[in-house]
């Protein structure tokens, strides 16, 4: 939810555009491309137009277009649990998933985190009455992944700066009514902090037993063997 004076409707969406420019911009994104869905929200209305309610072959037939484009060897969506559950994120790994079979993508990396430290965190926050304790809407038990199915642990805090820019330029999400937003504490936290708790990410690869954690998204491929082996 954003603040008061960021607006609503077309004018939010002009903001939210902008923030994700001046994210991509940050990180080095060579290329951002808008599909054109709405946010459904934690929960979807009756708006045909919002994510999740759009046929995955429709969304999936978009993205696979953009991957033949880019000629694109992994892919990263969100994991199925859809991190803590938002449907358009459940939505981009149903639609991410679909896509990278009918472009023939090699890898296809979920991004996640392991679940148990997270589901204990929300329990706590809900139990001291914080509204993040209640933001998983389908329930504590279904928010990221199993860390035993995690493939890869990657250090990335040689981006950290990179990182914390991305997330501050989001600044419609940092504000809004209520208690300050975890967003917004994260962005703020001096780099060394930062580094310290955001300088690491996990993906489940899909196809791939977690019989080892790879420390870089493009092993497989020099492996030779994507989506198998160890």
């Amino acid at each position: 939810m954003a603040g008061p004076a960021d607006g609503s409707g077309a004018r939010l969406a002009r903001t939210r555009a902008a923030e994700l420019d001046a994210a991509a911009a940050a990180l080095g994104v060579h290329r951002v491309v808008r599909l054109g869905f709405g946010d459904s929200g934690l929960h979807p209305t009756r708006d045909e137009d919002c994510l999740a309610r759009r046929d995955v072959e429709d969304i999936a037939l978009l993205l696979a277009e953009i991957l033949d484009e880019e000629r694109a060897d992994v892919l990263t969506i969100y994991d199925a649990h859809g991190g803590y559950g938002h449907p358009d994120h459940v939505q981009v790994h149903r639609a991410g998933t679909r896509a990278a079979c009918l472009a023939g993508t090699p890898v296809v990396l979920e991004a996640t985190l392991p679940g148990q430290v997270f589901r204990l965190v929300l329990r706590l926050l809900r139990l001291l009455g914080h509204p993040l304790g209640r933001s998983a809407p389908y329930g504590t038990d279904r928010v990221f992944a199993d860390p035993r199915t995690i493939t890869h642990s990657v250090r990335v805090r040689s981006q950290a700066r990179a990182k914390r820019a991305a997330m501050a330029a989001h600044s419609s999400q940092r504000r809004g009514p209520g208690p300050r937003r975890l967003v917004d504490h994260l962005a703020s936290l001096p780099l060394p902090v930062f580094a310290a708790l955001l300088g690491r990410e996990w993906y489940v690869e899909q196809g791939r037993l977690a019989r080892d954690r790879r420390g870089d998204v493009f092993a497989s491929l020099r492996a030779g063997r994507p989506g198998g082996g160890s």
